[in-house]
């Protein structure tokens, strides 16, 4: 399936932290919906017409009690799909809805989908989600375990444990997603931060600092992804999936590992590149150490010498190997259950040479990773990489 779909338009909203306990105005996730699919429509040069009898790909939003569906979505954006594809694989659902685009293209049975992901999880009326997991109940709580948090943290001090890992190690890719997010005009923190600023930041969860975590935010993503046939026609600049990898190992017993290793090693394969090949890397985010660990994983650095790579490696956009280029989840914010679509979006924005002030020099592939659900005793449970290009 090399190069035989492409994503030829995207849209991207802005963000906010609008909270309705607060009495701030906000948008729903409905909103957020309509407003990404018509910037990725516009960006496509296509019209809501020509998605009839076509693909539409949603995640779910979640909700105090309950979830928007997939159906809801197609009603509310006034759409008749031949194709209705949904994802519940978390931080890793824009890349899960990419690849089953490409397998429904590819098997002829539609020739476009529009992928779009929203969600206003800072309209809850507490500022949280509501969704516990069973084995969080019954086996984390009872003993102090507080979500996501808490459980990165034994990752982390793992880590840390086992290689020798340094805070300020996982502080420069703070730093520098944080330098990047200040060159991005949609990143929800701007100002740009030191190593002191990181260092100093508040335990959250020993040993995350404040500055470890994704920021939640309100928000909306979309891509269209379609034949490379017509792709061709619509646009100039399109680009194209030239390999892709996933893994759902959930019963990992080593836990600084992920399955980034496996999901990167069969997406290396089908693009038929090499590390050297890759301009830059655009990691989900949703703490500092898992970017770190996902270096280790895609090959970048041997396991074990995460730290010492980020030591001796330059991770800006000017550099030897740039990282989240547009601030990541870290910077940029997280929205919701449409995390994963930053990752995406942004390598297509970087491929088509719509960078702006933070555009790669001469970016011609990406590597780009989907996480998912935080597994019980493991790490995550859902694992995608990608390879995106400008050429085939």
């Amino acid at each position: 399936m090399r190069g035989e779909v492409a994503i030829v338009g995207y849209g991207e909203t802005p963000v906010s932290r609008a909270r309705v306990d607060k009495g701030e105005q906000r948008l729903t996730a409905e909103e957020y919906y309509a407003w990404a699919a018509e910037l990725a429509l516009e960006s496509a040069g296509l019209s809501k017409d020509d998605l009839e009898a076509q693909g539409l790909g949603v995640i779910g939003a979640e909700w105090p009690h309950s979830e928007i569906w997939s159906a809801e979505v197609v009603q509310n954006l006034g759409l008749n799909p031949k194709l209705l594809l949904r994802a519940d694989h978390g931080g890793a659902n824009a890349a899960a809805l990419l690849l089953q685009s490409a397998a429904a293209i590819h098997s002829g049975l539609v020739d476009t989908v529009l992928c779009v992901g929203a969600d206003s999880p800072m309209s809850i009326q507490n500022g949280t989600y509501s969704r516990t997991w069973r084995y969080e109940l019954d086996y984390e709580r009872p003993f102090g375990m507080m979500g996501p948090n808490s459980m990165v943290a034994l990752i982390m001090r793992r880590h840390m444990y086992q290689f020798g890992t340094k805070p300020e190690q996982t502080g420069k890719i703070s730093v520098t997603q944080r330098l990047h997010a200040s060159l991005n005009p949609n990143a929800y923190l701007k100002t740009p931060i030191k190593l002191d600023d990181y260092l100093n930041s508040r335990l959250i969860s020993d040993p995350i600092r404040l500055l470890d975590a994704c920021i939640s935010v309100n928000g909306g993503l979309a891509f269209i992804v379609t034949s490379r046939k017509k792709a061709r026609r619509l646009t100039d600049k399109p680009v194209y999936v030239l390999g892709f990898g996933e893994n759902h190992t959930c019963s990992r017993t080593d836990v600084t590992t992920t399955g980034i290793a496996d999901a990167s090693r069969d997406a290396f394969k089908m693009a038929k590149v090499q590390k050297k090949d890759i301009s830059f890397f655009q990691p989900y985010d949703d703490y500092s150490i898992i970017v770190l660990m996902q270096l280790e994983d895609a090959g970048f650095c041997k396991k074990g010498d995460g730290g010492k790579f980020v030591e001796q490696t330059d991770l800006t956009v000017d550099g030897h190997l740039p990282v989240n280029t547009g601030g990541g989840q870290l910077s940029a914010g997280q929205p919701g259950m449409a995390g994963g679509f930053i990752h995406i979006v942004e390598a297509v924005r970087q491929l088509r040479r719509e960078g702006g002030k933070r555009q790669v020099k001469n970016a011609r592939t990406g590597l780009v990773t989907g996480l998912g659900g935080l597994a019980f005793a493991s790490n995550f449970a859902n694992y995608y990489t990608l390879i995106l290009s400008s050429e085939v």
